[in-house]
């Protein structure tokens, strides 16, 4: 058997928890390559017009591992941290089986009801069930799986707080989600274009999502989504710590939209701003609304220091 893992959305969170219980298992598994223009274009067929670019960018996976595996794993994640997720990860079973309804593709579902560790474990007992592996087994994969989850994620925080600390270039919390941030066609070209005018980027995604959340609390009682939480919360631990903030969202996040107005609202004294991602390809405009940026912060930096 091989399962296919499409290298889009939640996986950019969940990597290694979902790899390694496969290795665990002995199961073998292939992962879509890095995202193209092309995986985009092939998206795009599947998609209907109001769909938004990540969900484009993960039907372009899917159409690429269609052919060349027995099963492709399809999670349906409800919520993380006590909170909501965006409806577009709770329906991707739902997404896919119609998307590809014309298709013979056999899906490997993973269903994730709630935030609780008992309940993820659930979901990945259900997923043994279905490919006959004992429970012992099972269990024993996923507290493996887990523990490098956790440890990947603590080295990710831990890295990001001593660049934090070391770093004498001018810095940028950039607030991105795990799949925008993570993918090479949606972030990767923002973070090089900031190397390239000297501003060491921070990446709001790879910093404690506890702290993160709890820290939310102090800007909205009501927002729902966990993942736009997290963002919002690194804004308000990090805030006195870098010089200014940049939004990167992909076009037409409905979240997104609603919590970006709240930070552009909340952080009036803090440098910021919105970079929207579509499934155009050309830079020009990008880089030119990053250089004015940076020479922002290179001036209220020198203000600062005189």
């Amino acid at each position: 058997m091989k399962i296919g893992i499409p290298r889009a959305l939640l996986y950019y969170k969940n990597e290694k928890l979902w790899t390694k219980f496969f290795d665990e298992l002995g199961i073998e598994y292939i992962i879509s390559p890095e995202t193209t223009k092309q995986t985009i274009e092939n998206g795009t067929k599947y998609a209907i017009d109001e769909t938004c670019l990540p969900i484009k960018i993960f039907l372009g996976h899917i159409h690429y591992l269609k052919d060349k595996c027995d099963y492709i794993f399809i999670p349906r994640i409800e919520s993380a941290q006590d909170r909501e997720t965006c409806l577009n990860f709770r329906a991707q079973y739902d997404l896919v089986k119609n998307a590809f309804r014309n298709d013979d593709i056999k899906i490997l579902f993973y269903n994730d009801m709630g935030h609780k560790v008992h309940k993820e474990y659930k979901a990945f007992r259900k997923l043994c069930k279905f490919l006959h592996i004992k429970k012992s087994i099972g269990k024993y994969a996923y507290n493996i799986a887990k523990q490098t989850q956790l440890y990947y994620e603590m080295f990710r925080s831990e890295n990001q707080e001593n660049i934090l600390k070391t770093s004498k270039k001018p810095k940028v919390l950039m607030l991105a989600h795990a799949y925008n941030i993570g993918d090479k066609y949606v972030g990767e070209p923002i973070i090089n274009m900031l190397d390239k005018l000297g501003v060491q980027p921070i990446i709001a995604e790879y910093l404690d999502s506890k702290k993160c959340i709890n820290a939310s609390h102090n800007v909205t009682k009501t927002l729902p989504w966990s993942y736009n939480r997290h963002l919002i919360g690194a804004i308000e631990l990090y805030k006195n710590k870098v010089d200014g903030v940049i939004l990167i969202t992909t076009y037409p996040c409905g979240p997104d939209s609603m919590s970006n107005e709240m930070v552009v609202r909340e952080y009036k004294n803090l440098p910021l701003i919105t970079i929207t991602i579509d499934a155009q390809d050309a830079t020009a405009g990008l880089e030119t609304r990053l250089e004015s940026f940076v020479d922002i912060l290179n001036f209220k930096r020198k203000n600062e220091n005189e």
